[in-house]
């Protein structure tokens, strides 16, 4: 179901000093994504994540000391989840998820519809589809989708 971790990688929650990079990692996925609108700067992006840190909704994946990857997550709703295009196919994603679903009985998220990547890797991952929008729900703008886990019962 998902890829093994390839390098020794430490899943944490995030310090107030992990901004930076979580925040860049946000940047950098707006800037090098060519059918998302960049509608917020990068200090912007720092701001929020500095935010989403604050609230304690952050666990951050940490290889060799550098963070190349982030969950956010508040009760069961996934706010974000990024990898580092540098870290990307190493299972990092996968294991920020399980982390997740380890420790919640059903997790929420959208995504956007061009987003094909993210859409197969949360299917991969046992979410269905509940819901489209039109985007008139986004500061984007674009169409999206929200997806459901649910956790089995045992």
């Amino acid at each position: 179901m998902s890829e093994v971790l390839t390098r020794p990688t430490t899943l944490r929650p995030a310090q107030p000093l992990d901004a930076g990079a979580v925040g860049g990692i946000m940047s950098d996925f707006a800037r090098d994504t060519n059918w998302l609108p960049r509608i917020h700067t990068a200090a912007e992006d720092i701001a929020h994540a500095d935010a989403m840190i604050a609230r304690g909704w952050v666990t951050v994946a940490e290889q060799a000391g550098k963070i190349t990857g982030f969950a956010a997550c508040e009760g069961g709703e996934l706010d974000a989840l990024y990898v580092s295009y540098a870290a990307r196919g190493q299972g990092i994603g996968s294991a920020l998820l399980i982390a997740l679903k380890s420790r919640h009985k059903s997790l929420t998220c959208w995504t956007f519809q061009a987003n094909a990547r993210a859409i197969a890797f949360y299917r991969q991952h046992g979410f269905a589809e509940t819901a489209r929008g039109d985007g008139s729900a986004n500061d984007e703008g674009l169409p999206d989708l929200t997806l459901h886990w649910q956790r089995e019962a045992a």
